[in-house]
């Protein structure tokens, strides 16, 4: 293989994976120290491009395809530009026939009814960038789709046997489950899947019609942290592939996800707007982590002016990212310099535990979907926010439940922990934060079911 213009890189202890390793998934150190180890695809700016849309292209697999790891490995591999495309259409196909349709790009559009109701000037306004009509209604098969491309690629190059394939696994509770499912489903590949006892009997029930095999995982009183993320660990360790969107187990799960603020990026520039604030819900953590990332690289590439600042959502229920960007920001000036912030986020990459652990009691908020006892992706989505000027919030369930009613009102099927980001906002808006002519984008991810 030559050098692609790409590279993978530990981005807690610095270590590199074999160019040979099939599943250069998670950091061959993970077990030593107390350092956050995440496997991090970094961009050689100098050999890359952010591409012009190619006329008709709607895939964003396709169009983006040259900022993806996978593209350049398959490439470096000897696989052609045509055969990386034919394959990215292949599987489009199987999703279509599983989901009944596959990737296309979502609407990035400026709502009218929300501008207008969160006091917004006609220079400013709220701009949606609306998942809720995705593969299997949410961003997640997104993230999905490029691990997926990660698995053929290994095979194509004869790095991995089709005929031995492992098991994928991943831990959820609803939306990230259905995207493994229908991923998975359309690569021909076993899932199995980790469940909390409350999960909605409908996902269970559509998990089980895609052929993923399902295990609910209790709580045990007094034992913290999710029980079903322990499961998948416990998996993971007998051989099966993490098939999630938890970065930290599966590092190559987030440029899937990059695709999402790419898009952003190009409806921006085709509108011929600049934004000047964008807020993400955060869970695991791996949409925040997907976008910051991705709107920097644009920023870096030529392609966006600057990044905009990066807000983050979490509940009042359980909120680490919020309480872990408390202690890293107590720990810098008021005005940091960029090498004080990358000290500053060094030394919390390697202690680790005094900054993110499980959240002490079980969460529990409207907004399920964002409830992960841990954010996973927590040091990159920091990285952002602190880059950026951006800053944590936290939302109760009265604002939750508010900004669900009117992302409904305003026309969008979305759930309330997609609409989460909306709740944000608001505060941020009556905090006079985000002023009336600012220009503010949120994410609606999850379909309401």
């Amino acid at each position: 293989m030559s050098d692609p213009p790409s590279r993978l890189v530990c981005s807690g202890c610095g270590s590199s994976p074999a160019p040979d390793e099939p599943y250069p998934f998670r950091c061959a150190e993970h077990a030593t120290g107390d350092v956050d180890h995440v496997v991090t695809r970094v961009l050689e700016a100098a050999s890359v491009r952010f591409p012009v849309p190619e006329d008709g292209e709607g895939n964003p697999f396709v169009r983006y395809r040259g900022l993806l790891h996978s593209y350049h490995r398959a490439v470096a591999g000897g696989v052609s530009d045509g055969e990386f495309v034919s394959l990215v259409r292949r599987i489009d196909e199987e999703i279509a026939a599983v989901d009944g349709h596959g990737f296309a790009v979502t609407p990035l559009e400026r709502s009218e009814v929300l501008s207008k109701r969160l006091g917004f000037s006609a220079g400013g306004g709220v701009w949606v960038k609306d998942e809720t009509g995705n593969v299997s209604g949410s961003h997640k098969a997104r993230h999905l789709m490029g691990v997926l491309l990660h698995l053929e690629v290994a095979e194509m190059l004869g790095l991995a046997d089709r005929r031995g394939r492992p098991d994928l696994a991943i831990a959820s509770c609803g939306n990230a489950a259905l995207a493994a499912a229908v991923v998975a489903a359309a690569g021909k590949r076993r899932l199995r899947v980790f469940v909390p006892v409350d999960a909605d009997a409908r996902i269970l029930k559509r998990l089980e019609a895609l052929g993923a095999e399902v295990t609910v995982c209790p709580r045990e009183p007094g034992v913290a942290g999710d029980p079903t993320y322990a499961r998948l660990l416990e998996e993971l360790e007998k051989g099966a592939l993490p098939f999630t969107c938890q970065g930290n187990l599966n590092g190559l799960a987030i440029e899937g996800g990059e695709t999402l603020g790419y898009e952003v990026v190009s409806g921006l520039a085709a509108a011929g707007v600049e934004l000047d604030d964008l807020v993400v819900q955060v869970g695991g953590g791996a949409l925040a982590s997907s976008c910051a990332q991705s709107l920097s690289e644009a920023a870096t590439l030529g392609a966006l002016p600057r990044p905009p600042r990066v807000h983050t959502v979490q509940t009042a229920g359980a909120h680490p990212l919020e309480r872990a960007y408390r202690k890293v920001n107590a720990e810098l000036p008021a005005s940091p310099s960029a090498g004080q912030v990358d000290r500053a986020l060094h030394h919390a990459a390697t202690h680790r535990s005094e900054y993110m652990w499980a959240w002490e009691s079980e969460p529990k908020s409207v907004a399920t979907g964002i409830l992960d006892d841990e954010t996973y992706d927590w040091l990159a989505v920091l990285r952002g926010m602190l880059t950026t000027g951006g800053r944590p919030v936290i939302a109760g369930e009265g604002q939750l439940v508010e900004a669900h009613t009117l992302g409904r009102e305003a026309g969008y099927l979305v759930d309330p922990t997609g609409s989460s980001g909306l709740a944000a906002l608001i505060d941020l808006r009556a905090s006079g934060l985000v002023g009336p002519a600012g220009r503010a984008a949120v994410l609606f991810t999850g379909r309401e079911r």
